[in-house]
């Protein structure tokens, strides 16, 4: 397979994770002239994008031809009737990477046989702002430049994790796939709570989104110390903070909450992907 650097790429479906996808691949140093973009009703911003740096936007796909990396980014329901648009570029040395939920890769090589590797990942939302992660599940072996290039492309938006089994893919999504709204949710009833405790609604809300902003980027910052570390750290004995965790770990508390909505999103997911 030819090297990233001169790989000829289409990127199908330009959303929010498409598009947040070219950016980063932008970002990274990926020649505009190798890079088309196909949507049918491309946003505003995408439009745009595509304008100034002289990417090519909806090229008629015969005239394009096979190329080295073909991305997947369009919705679910959508496969069956984008597939025969994206069959002329997709040959036999052809890399199909797919962020679409719920289709697998068995579903993949069946609209789009002539595929030379296929590759399934699930990102996740924070990828908008480079600070996404992503599983990545392979549909047989992978060569080392190939799996270099998946690599490249996704760390474009965040960090990579590499996934034994193509099933794990549903625990992930259902983690990191759905956790950003476990943590707004979690934003929103922090908020409610400080308004029950008195405070007006927009300091209530300014205080819950800057705690969490705050902890999240002191979890980062500090990789190398267990988040249970950090929760101790702020736990004096006997102090408010006790307090308070007393009743998030207690019967029915957060955890067992959290394990409950966890193993939902993931029924939900080996559902969708039959």
């Amino acid at each position: 397979m030819t090297r990233l650097a001169e790989a000829s790429i289409a990127l199908v479906g330009a959303g929010r994770m498409g598009g947040a996808m070219l950016r980063g691949w932008l970002d990274l140093g990926i020649a505009a002239e190798r890079l088309s973009v196909f949507d049918p009703q491309p946003g505003q911003d995408i439009a745009a994008l595509c304008g100034t740096r002289g990417l090519a936007l909806n090229p008629p796909p015969e005239r394009v031809g096979a190329v080295d990396i073909v991305i997947l980014a369009v919705k679910p329901q959508t496969l069956d009737a984008v597939a025969p648009g994206v069959a002329p570029m997709v040959g036999a040395e052809t890399l199909l990477l797919s962020v679409i939920a719920g289709k697998t890769i068995a579903d993949l090589a069946a609209r789009l046989p002539a595929a030379g590797a296929i590759v399934r990942a699930m990102p996740n939302t924070p990828a908008a702002v480079g600070r996404g992660i992503t599983g990545v599940a392979l549909g047989g072996p992978l060569s080392a430049e190939r799996r270099e290039s998946v690599d490249r492309l996704l760390q474009a938006v965040g960090r990579v994790e590499w996934l034994d089994d193509e099933r794990l893919l549903d625990a992930v999504t259902a983690v990191s796939g759905s956790g950003p709204a476990y943590v707004f949710y979690l934003v929103e009833c922090l908020a409610k709570a400080g308004e029950r405790a008195g405070l007006e609604p927009g300091l209530a809300m300014r205080l819950a989104r800057a705690t969490v902003e705050g902890a999240g980027e002191l979890m980062y910052r500090e990789a190398g110390v267990e988040p249970a570390m950090l929760r101790r750290n702020v736990t004096s004995p006997g102090g408010t903070t006790a307090a308070g965790l007393e009743i998030l770990t207690g019967p029915a508390g957060l955890d067992e909450l959290m394990g409950r909505a966890v193993a939902a999103a993931k029924r939900r997911s080996e559902e969708l992907a039959g």
